[in-house]
C-alpha cells in the first residue's frame, strides 16, 4: 500500500512518518483492496493544547473514505483517525459482502 504523507507549514521528522506509515499499513489487514492512503498533517493556528490535525484518506476501488482528527499530538490524532477510517472498511466491507 502506498502512503502519501504531506505536512502544511513545517516540516516533520522521520520517526513521525515511520509512525504513520506503520499504523496506516495495518488498515490493509483488515480490507484487502486498499490502494493507498494520503496523509495530511496541519498545526491548527488556535492557541489551546490540541492543535495537531491529522487528516487522512484512504483509496480503495469505487470509493474513498476519510478521517479528520485533532489531538495533542500528531500520534495521538493518527491513532484516533486510524482507528475511525478502521471502523469505515468493516462497515464497507459488510456492505460489500451483503450486496
Amino acid at each position: 500500500m502506498k502512503v502519501n504523507i504531506s505536512s502544511l507549514h513545517f516540516k516533520s521528522d522521520v520517526k513521525l512518518e515511520e509512525f504513520i506509515r506503520d499504523k496506516t499499513s495495518k488498515l490493509s489487514n483488515h480490507f484487502d483492496g486498499v490502494l493507498g492512503c494520503d496523509v495530511t498533517l496541519k498545526l491548527d493556528a488556535a492557541q489551546n493544547n490540541e492543535n495537531k490535525i491529522v487528516e487522512m484518506k484512504v483509496m480503495i476501488p469505487g470509493n474513498d473514505l476519510f478521517s479528520k482528527k485533532q489531538a495533542r499530538t500528531f500520534e495521538e490524532a493518527t491513532d484516533n483517525a486510524v482507528d475511525a477510517l478502521r471502523r469505515q472498511l468493516q462497515r464497507y466491507k459488510e456492505k460489500v459482502r451483503g450486496a
